[in-house]
């Protein structure tokens, strides 16, 4: 059994893809979010295998959403199911931790056979947005990720976060992680960049500054 979790704001949107879902015999809706802060919440309580995840919703976007999901442990896969399928916007979803994208014309056949894919730890997107994400691919390559290599993703999105003003609660809070890992992020980011504080390794993101910060 796939047990699932939607995520939509849309409420008719929702409902039918709920009942198609629902006609599956081996899938179960088993909790439905309508923001993104809701998704969070209800992955956390229902730990579903897959999260079908809309990107424009209200309190927390999808890709908040999605960064936030996928960083418990056991993690859900996410799928993104959306009306925009720019490449910026891909990329953002993938970088977040999602597993699979689709627009919303894909059909019932393309949905299930996605929603397994991902189950099994595949990765899987619409034909249209593959094509858009490597003719961008190049031209979206996060600098930091060049100029820091040393560091992993969950760490430079905790520098950024750094960068931003935030304390590790507030860390926290945002990832969805306890205030421990927080701190061990941190611990870790000064070690790999060699940073006195704080302060020191925040400057790496931004190299060409003139020291004042």
């Amino acid at each position: 059994m796939i047990r699932i979790l939607l995520a939509d704001d849309h409420p008719v949107f929702r409902r039918g893809l709920e009942l198609v879902l629902s006609g599956i015999a081996d899938f179960q809706v088993c909790a439905i979010a309508e923001n993104g802060e809701q998704a969070v919440e209800l992955a956390a309580m229902h730990r579903p295998e897959v999260v079908i995840m809309d990107l424009r919703m209200p309190l927390v976007d999808g890709i908040g959403a999605t960064g936030r999901i996928v960083s418990r442990n056991p993690a859900p896969a996410v799928l993104v199911l959306s009306m925009f399928g720019d490449g910026e916007l891909v990329l953002a979803a993938l970088r977040a931790g999602a597993r699979g994208y689709l627009l919303k014309g894909a059909g019932e056949e393309q949905i299930e056979r996605a929603v397994r894919a991902v189950a099994a730890g595949e990765a899987i997107f619409d034909a249209q947005i593959a094509t858009r994400v490597l003719a961008q691919f190049d031209q979206a390559v996060d600098p930091a990720v060049s100029a820091l290599p040393m560091l992993t993703e969950r760490e430079l999105q905790v520098l950024r976060l750094l960068d931003q003003g935030l304390g590790n609660a507030a860390i926290a809070a945002e990832l969805g992680v306890a205030l421990k890992t927080v701190r061990n992020h941190v611990s870790n980011i000064l070690a790999k960049l060699q940073a006195r504080d704080r302060h020191e390794a925040v400057q790496r993101l931004h190299p060409h500054s003139d020291g004042e910060y």
